[in-house]
């Protein structure tokens, strides 16, 4: 017996399953090509705000008690720098993987005239979403939150109130990687820094009192410790997921390969953009993924 989603598949290559006649015409497009990206998920705004905050907290405890209070001016410049570089592309890469779409569908193109369009050959197949009404390219899936269908969609995240699909991975890798170099960063200071008091008089290793120092401290090793955890795992699968081409909802549904198998180089290329660049780092900087057509489909 085949898996659901096999199932599913053979029900979508019913001659009549398309169902052509009972989409409407896409609503004309009022905004601008370039308009930013937005959820409007409560959940994942609530996640989004929290994750802004969480750093800024880091931010506040690295600058205002462990760097200031310090006798060495090199120690705070170095470290200052380094955190405060980090911090700012964990958040541009949040704010990129946030305000970037993934790789969304157009909505309600199922429609009569457009498949009509296509000029399908015999036995060419393929596939419409029954709940936004558009035709799915290959390895696209439905996003219930987002409410489209996503190109290469990896899975919803609402830490950053978004898809993680085919427009915006890039971005994603990159946060839970820095976020997970400036949590190490923070642990390590913190480190540092409580030893450094334990040496010295409390009252002269920070501008707060001792009690408040060390309530900062433990709050900031507690943050950094399960957020070093958490985002070095999601980096690891992501990076695992790139390297195998194949997205997580994939890998969860256990979908037969319909794509053509690429090298794991070629693989990490076709996310962070060609060539091998400075660039693959950037948050700033949008990926080549080169001129493929969205609209692949099986024969």
């Amino acid at each position: 017996m085949g898996s659901p989603a096999h199932r599913c598949r053979d029900i979508e290559r019913q001659a009549g399953y398309l169902q052509p006649e009972h989409c409407a015409p896409p609503p004309p497009r009022t905004a601008d090509a370039g308009d930013m990206w937005f959820i409007r998920d409560a959940c994942g705004i609530v996640c989004g705000v929290i994750t802004w905050m969480l750093v800024f907290y880091a931010e506040f405890v690295v600058v205002f008690v462990m760097l200031l209070p310090s006798k060495s001016l090199v120690y705070s410049l170095v470290n200052g720098t380094l955190f405060n570089g980090l911090a700012f592309l964990a958040l541009a890469s949040h704010f990129r993987a946030m305000c970037t779409d993934p790789g969304a569908v157009p909505k309600g193109n199922a429609t009569k005239e457009f498949i009509e369009s296509l000029q399908l050959k015999p036995g060419q197949v393929v596939y419409k979403c029954p709940k936004c009404c558009s035709i799915k390219p290959d390895r696209a899936h439905h996003c219930s939150v987002c409410k489209r269908c996503i190109r290469k969609m990896d899975h919803h995240c609402p830490w950053v109130n978004n898809c993680v699909g085919e427009n915006n991975q890039k971005y994603f890798v990159l946060f839970t990687m820095y976020i997970a170099l400036i949590s190490l960063h923070s642990l390590m200071m913190v480190v540092f820094h409580f030893l450094f008091c334990l040496e010295e008089d409390w009252t002269k290793c920070s501008t707060f009192s001792p009690p408040a120092t060390v309530i900062l401290l433990i709050l900031l090793s507690f943050e950094g410790l399960l957020f070093l955890i958490f985002t070095s795992v999601m980096f690891g699968t992501q990076v695992h997921s790139i390297c195998t081409d194949e997205t997580g909802i994939e890998q969860l549904k256990k979908e037969e390969r319909r794509w053509a198998k690429k090298t794991k180089w070629m693989n990490m290329k076709v996310v962070f953009g060609h060539p091998f660049s400075i660039a693959w780092l950037s948050p700033f900087s949008v990926p080549d993924h080169g001129k493929a057509d969205p609209y692949q489909y099986i024969v």
